[in-house]
């Protein structure tokens, strides 16, 4: 009787520790606002039109998703990598920018200020002074104090987001929260998504619109819609203005009419569903802009093996009619350094 006594105390106040957890998170939970203006100036740099303007999208997987790595989510085992790989990959996609530091955009995905995954490493300060001629706007994406899976091993405290940067300055930068959140209490420990816009006015009176996108991953594919139709009434009224709308980074699903066949595996996984952007998603005249040759992401249920691994293209460019496209390349990374790969245009206003 003793011993049922003892093991009913002990399941109380496990009990008890789990609901004050809960209350504890959800007390912290970062709710962002629908939008959030992260910088404003009344005197900003006008775009020429008829210029080349170059980009660059990458998700950089927080430093910690090197071709060691597979990732407990995806149907792996590992939480992080080593802090030594850590700060290798740091140091290598830090390079890899700074060769591409002359590009008027850069725009970045998956970008720790402070998480344990990372070793708390503050890669926003890192690019910051890397990209010291570019000016710099951070977007929030993932703050949790305390991400509580795998139970053995936790991924703890996570704190993220997106960065874009311009050569040029902007008369705004807005961060918009994307509509639609898991089930409670799935949302106290996931991103809360966003899109991140710069805005610039140029020579003709219209605005040029830059936008980083990192679109939701571990869904059944409603919470993309959501977001897809809220981001298309954005885009098409922006769009009817006569501005000029460039669009660009981790979407989680392929563009338009890409077969995904031409890299040689089933891009089937534990919990990621890779959904097509619908072919009439917009009116003609948009442009999905991409690289058919060179995968952007590969599938974290395995270490990085070139035969083996699954590899996909999320990562790309949407631009509307009023620009052209002049040029589109990724570079071939053979994942080392991060479990995507950047891809680089060059664009130009009509």
């Amino acid at each position: 009787m003793k011993f049922l006594k003892f093991i009913l105390k002990i399941i109380i106040l496990l009990v008890i520790i789990f609901i004050l957890f809960l209350a504890y998170a959800s007390v912290t939970n970062y709710k962002p606002e629908v939008t959030d203006v992260v910088f404003e100036t009344a005197a900003p740099d006008t775009i020429p039109l008829g210029i080349k303007l170059g980009f660059m999208i990458w998700n950089i997987g927080y430093c910690g998703l090197s071709a060691d790595m597979d990732f407990f989510y995806d149907g792996g085992v590992q939480v992080r990598t080593s802090i030594e790989n850590v700060f290798t990959n740091i140091n290598r996609n830090l390079e890899l920018i700074q060769r591409n530091d002359s590009l008027d955009f850069i725009l970045l995905q998956e970008v720790d200020e402070y998480s344990r995954r990372s070793y708390y490493t503050n890669q926003v300060d890192s690019l910051g002074q890397l990209l010291n001629n570019h000016l710099g706007f951070f977007g929030k994406n993932y703050d949790v104090k305390f991400v509580p899976i795998p139970p053995a091993n936790p991924l703890g405290r996570v704190k993220s987001g997106l960065n874009s940067y311009s050569l040029y300055k902007p008369s705004s930068t807005i961060r918009f929260s994307f509509p639609g959140s898991f089930e409670w209490p799935v949302s106290l420990f996931n991103l809360d998504r966003c899109f991140l816009v710069m805005r610039f006015p140029t020579a003709n009176g219209r605005d040029f619109l830059v936008i980083n996108t990192h679109n939701s991953a571990y869904d059944d594919g409603s919470l993309k819609k959501q977001e897809m139709e809220y981001l298309k009434e954005f885009l098409l009224n922006e769009y009817n203005k006569g501005n000029y709308i460039i669009v660009g980074g981790d979407w989680n699903q392929n563009p338009p009419e890409l077969d995904q066949k031409i890299y040689g595996k089933k891009a089937t996984a534990k919990r990621f569903i890779l959904n097509p952007i619908p072919s009439d998603y917009l009116p003609n005249g948009w442009t999905w802009i991409y690289d058919p040759d060179i995968p952007t992401n590969r599938y974290l249920n395995m270490p990085y093996n070139k035969d083996e691994s699954i590899k996909v293209t999320i990562d790309f460019f949407l631009i509307s009619p009023n620009i052209e496209m002049l040029q589109v390349n990724a570079i071939d990374l053979d994942f080392k350094n991060s479990d995507h790969q950047p891809l680089l245009c060059v664009v130009k206003l009509k």
